[in-house]
């Protein structure tokens, strides 16, 4: 699953290759991650949201506890309660430059980044919903992973070609699963040595800048 990605151009710029309107306040960082503000084109605007759809979990008293971002949806789920009216109401885009997953062995892994050959910025299809938590929240749609990542994971982003993101946006729930499948070009695979968690510095240094990546999240 997907749980760290890159968003590289601004609002103004992407909304422009999107063709939609900016919201010139969004406030999000070059690298995204769960919990955190991304850039989403929903309803016809380009405008920041917090990634992952609040799922509450209960204690063993029975009390609330707090709620867990939950970033991808799988495809062979979108028609599960969790996810069923946004995918059938909300559907939207996400800008990703690239994406990473992690790769090697546990406590030494490293970033390993996924894009598309010679774009800056493609489309990944994602759902979006209000929440009473963090407010406007979106989450990634995954699908099977791409032959060259297999050694590394079995999922990945549903990225839609041009012509597939009108249909995305504005085609049935049918149509919208009929778009559920593995992009077939080639994709870019850019192996580092940045920590997987602890703020993506070298593996034999120690950050404290940003959050601790989990390796997946339900969906």
């Amino acid at each position: 699953m997907c749980n760290l990605y890159r968003m590289t151009k601004g609002t103004a710029e992407v909304a422009k290759m999107f063709e939609v309107v900016a919201d010139l306040a969004a406030n999000y960082a070059q690298e995204v991650y769960p919990g955190y503000p991304g850039l989403v084109i929903a309803e016809g605007r380009a405008r920041a949201m917090h990634w992952g759809f609040p799922l509450v979990l209960k204690g063993r008293q029975g009390q609330p506890l707090k709620p867990k971002p939950v970033t991808n949806a799988r495809e062979d789920k979108l028609l599960t309660p969790f996810w069923r009216d946004s995918f059938a109401q909300r559907r939207c885009l996400v800008p990703v430059s690239q994406w990473a997953e992690a790769e090697g062995a546990k406590g030494h892994m490293t970033r390993t980044w996924y894009g598309l050959p010679g774009e800056e910025v493609f489309a990944v299809a994602g759902l979006w919903r209000a929440s009473a938590e963090w407010g406007d929240v979106y989450t990634l749609v995954m699908v099977d992973g791409h032959p060259q990542m297999a050694e590394v994971h079995d999922r990945m982003p549903l990225i839609l070609s041009r012509a597939a993101q009108r249909v995305w946006l504005d085609g049935s729930p049918s149509d919208a699963l009929a778009l559920c499948r593995t992009w077939e070009d080639a994709i870019a695979v850019e192996r580092t040595g940045e920590r997987w968690a602890g703020g993506g510095g070298s593996v034999r240094a120690s950050s404290h800048l940003h959050p601790t990546l989990p390796l997946q999240e339900e969906g």
